[in-house]
C-alpha cells in the first residue's frame, strides 16, 4: 500500500468512529513521522476548517445554564493565567537566548489557546515561515504529549471531572486536545473543558491587538467566529426543543470530527519538524508549559481554585 492511500484509510477510520481521538492522534503521529506526507497543506488546510466544525458541533451537546457557570467560575483564573504564562514564557526566552518572535509566539501560544494563537500573533509580529513552523512544532510537539500524559494525571491524583476541565482549559495548548483529553475523562470535564477553553480563546483578539499598538502597527485581526457559533448551538440546544432529535446527532458528529482533526494534526509532525524546533525553543516551550501545569494543578488539587 503506498503512502497515499495509507494516509486515506487513516481518515477513514478516524471517521468510522472506531478509535478513540488520542489514538486517532498517534496513529497520525506514526504516519507523519515515518513518510513524507502527501497533501501536507491540504490536510493542514482542512484540520484547521474541521477542528472549528466540530467544535460548534460539540455546542449542540451542551447545557448552556452549565456552559455559562463554567465560564464565569474560570474568567479570572485565565486571565490571571495568561498574564503569568506571557510574562514567565518571555523571560524564559531571554534565559535561554530564543529570538524574540518565536520566543512571544511560544508563549503566546502556551498562554492562549496554541497554534490558534500563533497564527493570529504571528501576523501581527511579521514572523517568517521559520519562526511560525518553530514556535508550532513546539506547541504542537508539547500538544501531543498533553493529550496523553493529562488523563493519567488525572486518574492517578483521583482528581474529578470538573478539576480535571479546569486543569485540562488552563494548561494544555490546543482546543483540540482540550477536547480529546477531555472527552475521555467525561462528559463533565468534556463541558468545562472545552468552555473555558473556547473563553480562552477569545483572548486571542486583545492580545494580538496589544502586540499591534505595541509595535505600532495598524493589522487586520481575524476573529474567531466559531466560538460565536458554538454558543448559537448552545443556545439551539438548550432552549429550541424544534429539533431535539437532531442535536445529539450533531454533537457525535463533532467527536467525529475532531478525532480526524487530530488525525491530521498527528500526520502534520514529521522529523524536519521535530529537527527544524531546535532546542533551545523546545527548552523554552517545555520549561514554561511545565510550570503552568504544575501550578494550575497545585491549585486546583488543593481547592485553592476550583469551578
Amino acid at each position: 500500500m503506498n503512502t497515499k492511500n495509507l494516509f486515506f484509510v487513516g481518515v477513514i477510520v478516524a471517521a468510522s468512529g472506531l478509535i478513540s481521538p488520542p489514538i486517532a492522534l498517534l496513529a497520525g503521529l506514526i504516519y507523519g513521522l515515518s513518510f513524507a506526507h502527501p497533501y501536507h497543506l491540504d490536510a493542514k488546510k482542512l484540520s484547521a476548517f474541521l477542528l472549528q466544525a466540530s467544535v460548534v458541533g460539540l455546542g449542540f451537546g451542551m447545557n448552556l445554564h452549565e456552559v455559562v457557570k463554567a465560564g464565569r467560575g474560570g474568567f479570572v483564573y485565565t486571565a490571571i493565567s495568561i498574564s503569568f504564562a506571557l510574562l514567565v514564557g518571555l523571560s524564559i526566552g531571554r534565559l535561554f537566548k530564543v529570538e524574540y518572535k518565536p520566543s512571544l509566539l511560544i508563549s503566546a501560544g502556551t498562554a492562549i489557546c496554541g497554534g490558534s494563537a500563533i497564527a493570529a500573533v504571528g501576523p501581527v509580529l511579521n514572523a517568517g515561515e521559520e519562526e511560525m513552523a518553530v514556535s508550532l512544532g513546539t506547541v504542537f510537539v508539547l500538544n501531543s504529549i498533553a493529550l496523553f500524559l493529562f488523563p493519567a494525571i488525572g486518574y492517578a491524583l483521583h482528581l474529578t471531572q470538573a478539576q480535571f476541565g479546569l486543569w485540562s482549559a488552563l494548561a494544555i495548548h490546543d482546543t483540540s486536545s482540550v477536547v480529546g483529553a477531555t472527552a475521555k475523562y467525561g462528559p463533565q470535564a468534556l463541558m468545562i473543558g472545552t468552555t473555558i477553553k473556547l473563553a480562552r480563546a477569545l483572548w486571542i483578539v486583545p492580545v494580538a491587538f496589544g502586540v499591534a499598538l505595541m509595535r505600532k502597527e495598524k493589522t487586520q485581526i481575524k476573529w474567531p467566529w466559531f466560538i460565536l457559533l458554538f454558543c448559537l448551538a448552545a443556545v439551539a440546544g438548550t432552549y429550541s426543543p424544534v429539533f431535539a432529535s437532531v442535536y445529539p446527532q450533531l454533537s457525535a458528529l463533532g467527536r467525529i470530527g475532531l478525532t480526524v482533526t487530530l488525525y491530521l494534526i498527528g500526520t502534520g509532525i514529521s522529523l524536519s519538524t521535530l529537527k527544524q524546533v531546535g532546542i533551545r525553543p523546545l527548552l523554552q516551550g517545555l520549561l514554561l508549559w511545565t510550570i503552568v501545569a504544575t501550578l494550575s494543578l497545585a491549585l486546583i488539587h488543593f481547592g485553592l481554585i476550583s469551578i
